[in-house]
């Protein structure tokens, strides 16, 4: 009885043995596993949507020129891998873009997105309110999709009317207070008001002017895109 009792405990203890070598070999795969899961969560390239009208899609100018096309340059110069995709078109008003928003998001799932709309609506003197509550939605969509968004400020000229234009721009600086989120106040700012600068309609710029409006946008959006989930 004791020898068998003692070959049981033998037994016991080479089975437990093997178990202890054979969970020891899987630790440093089970390691490695878990490294490369955390890279990739920390590499993952983000993708950032641009929304906008004419000024983003490069109305006019030679393809490459305009200040979307730019940001990618820079992000490349700056080994930063952000996919950068801009969903503007010329003519584009913000109930436009409202429309379009859902569809773009579920698409292309952005980490930000970059809201450039309201000057087409401004120009066509619509209503202020209309505005806001498609740039409110807007936002609301991005927020709940958990991307964050840029808001880039529009302001029309004074001879809309004073009060007008007063209460077009303040819907900018009002969404971006309540969202806390980055505000672009004006995107030509800085950029001269002489002819080489807009093209014959007086209302777009030319590509020399580009640069001057990336990085007017550049001091908003670069942090978000240097962060990493």
């Amino acid at each position: 009885m004791l020898i068998y009792l003692k070959k049981i405990r033998e037994h016991s203890g080479e089975k437990v043995s093997r178990m202890r070598r054979r969970t020891l070999s899987l630790l440093p795969a089970a390691a490695l596993l878990m490294a490369a899961g955390m890279a990739n969560a920390y590499s993952a390239p983000k993708t950032l949507l641009v929304l906008g009208d004419s000024l983003s899609a490069e109305y006019g100018l030679a393809r490459g020129t305009g200040w979307v096309a730019l940001l990618e340059q820079r992000l490349k110069t700056q080994n930063n891998n952000t996919q950068v995709v801009n969903a503007s078109i010329s003519g584009e008003t913000t109930s436009g873009g409202r429309a379009r928003l859902p569809a773009l998001l579920a698409k292309h799932h952005p980490d930000v997105v970059l809201i450039e709309l309201g000057a087409n609506d401004g120009l066509r003197g619509l209503p202020v309110a209309a505005a806001e509550a498609n740039l409110r939605a807007m936002g609301e969509a991005v927020k709940q999709s958990g991307a964050q968004v840029v808001l880039v400020g529009m302001r029309m000229p004074t001879n809309y009317g004073r009060d007008y234009a007063d209460k077009f721009s303040a819907v900018y600086a009002r969404l971006g207070k309540e969202w806390k989120a980055p505000l672009v106040p004006f995107m030509f700012a800085g950029v001269p008001d002489q002819p080489q600068f807009f093209q014959a309609d007086r209302m777009h710029p030319t590509a020399i002017a580009h640069p001057t409006i990336l990085n007017n946008i550049w001091p908003q959006l670069a942090p978000l895109l240097k962060a990493h989930k």
